[in-house]
């Protein structure tokens, strides 16, 4: 069944990644999460729209139609980025463990390979879905450079980057691969923290500022 389904997405695949978006939509999944290609997921959104079309051209006419064909047309892209950005912030928060442990690792006398199998049963989704993915990668061939280069890509922050980047550095190079990470780690627990602190001292201006942003909308609708 999933084969014959997959060929029959095959020229709306070809289609989405002639538009160019295809990869780009491919990677926004595999940073959700969401175990469908980029072609099955526009085909939702195209049903999601044209779903909303039809019942607002039904009820309203063509104008309503329209309204409504491109609200619920988003609402699938609107849930893909948040999962997308809920993802991104918690593996951000993860970093600092799963550096620790890592580093307990190298220093243990493991391999990276099994420094990296390590944490996907030690630590929690979604970074242990994350480095699961990196080592099944690895497992069926690909090198750990571009694996671990991947997983850069799907998360799409400055401190991954900077860990992988010193990784394969490290790697390629030699050197002290567990007093890198460890100086790393405690970068991103400062700019975390500091991070939290920003978010608190500007609490009240940002509720401030959403109220304020609400309030036309609201009385527009009423």
């Amino acid at each position: 069944g999933v084969p014959m389904v997959r060929n029959k997405l095959s020229p709306l695949t070809r289609l989405v990644n002639g538009f160019g978006f295809g990869p780009r939509l491919a990677v926004s999944l595999a940073a959700a999460n969401i175990t469908l290609t980029a072609a099955e997921y526009v085909l939702i959104i195209l049903a999601a729209a044209a779903i909303g079309f039809l019942f607002g051209w039904w009820r309203g006419g063509v104008i309503l139609g329209l309204a409504l064909g491109l609200a619920l047309g988003y609402i699938p892209l609107f849930i893909l980025s948040s999962r997308a950005k809920k993802r991104k912030i918690a593996f951000a928060n993860q970093l600092p463990e799963v550096l620790t442990l890592l580093v307990g690792a190298l220093r243990a006398g493991h391999g990276l390979t099994q420094a990296l199998s390590d944490l996907t049963e030690q630590m929690p989704p979604p970074a242990s879905e994350e480095f699961g993915r990196v080592i099944r990668a690895v497992n069926l061939g690909t090198p750990v450079a571009r694996a671990l280069n991947d997983l850069a890509t799907r998360i799409g922050t400055g401190d991954i980057d900077l860990i992988v980047t010193a990784i394969v550095v490290q790697s390629e190079l030699g050197g002290n691969l567990a007093a890198t990470l460890e100086t790393i780690s405690e970068t991103i627990r400062d700019r975390i923290r500091m991070k939290r602190e920003i978010r608190v001292l500007t609490s009240q201006q940002r509720l401030t500022g959403g109220v304020l942003a609400f309030t036309p909308v609201a009385l527009a609708i009423i």
